[in-house]
């Protein structure tokens, strides 16, 4: 649930809350002005428990898939999944435009305490434009609820296409709308996606039992030159 407003840095922000297994929280902040990467989205929340689950993390065990991965996240407003995969050893960065930087900054700096092993960054990244500077490909890009403005379908498919290698693995997650646009910018998203990449759904009983939902898709994509 969203904490009250606080006053920070001469902005209004209200408070996240997602609970990690390990009994630590991951607390971000959410601005009150700004646009749709300003709040933490329930795709965001379910992509991020799904991290954590026991197919990718079992320290107990010594299972660990995100130690010392390389992943850079995709249109991360406030930088809750890549903060989670930077909290469980993955080498992060998040990406988003210039106006979401300083959001980002923020929910880092508040971060770094639980960031131990792994690491994270902000930086930059305009979908469709030139990906040179975050090559060679990544271990794994995530992306949570990207797939929302018809303008930003075909960039967004470039860029994937120009930061996925052989090896990558692209773990996308979206909530499924039915109003207005969204299921006319959804098609066009998978019918150029789906011209490069391989898509398998993850079954709901493989996500976190609590943060889950059938409205909520988790895929993992191949890029098919792989």
């Amino acid at each position: 649930m969203a904490s009250p407003s606080e006053d920070l840095e001469g902005e209004s922000y209200f408070m996240r809350e997602i609970e990690k297994r390990d009994g630590s929280c991951l607390r971000i902040k959410q601005c009150s002005k700004g646009d749709v990467g300003c709040v933490v989205w329930d795709a965001a929340i379910v992509l991020a428990k799904y991290l954590e689950t026991e197919q990718f993390y079992q320290p107990s065990e010594g299972i660990n898939t995100w130690a010392n991965k390389t992943v850079l996240e995709l249109g991360a407003g406030t930088g809750v999944v890549g903060l989670m995969a930077a909290t469980l050893g993955a080498r992060v960065t998040v990406t988003d435009l210039e106006d979401l930087q300083p959001l980002l900054e923020l929910n880092i700096r508040d971060h770094l305490p639980l960031v131990r092993t792994g690491s994270v960054k902000a930086k930059v990244l305009k979908w469709g434009g030139d990906v040179t500077e975050f090559l060679p490909p990544p271990d794994f890009l995530l992306m949570a609820d990207c797939i929302y403005y018809e303008q930003s379908v075909e960039p967004l498919v470039k860029t994937l296409r120009d930061l996925a290698g052989p090896q990558t693995r692209v773990l996308c997650c979206y909530e499924q709308r039915t109003m207005g646009k969204n299921p006319e910018v959804e098609k066009r998203f998978f019918e150029l996606l789906l011209q490069d990449f391989e898509a398998e759904e993850i079954p709901l009983e493989k996500q976190d039992p609590e943060y889950s939902s059938e409205d909520i898709h988790i895929l993992l994509l191949r890029s098919r030159a792989s």
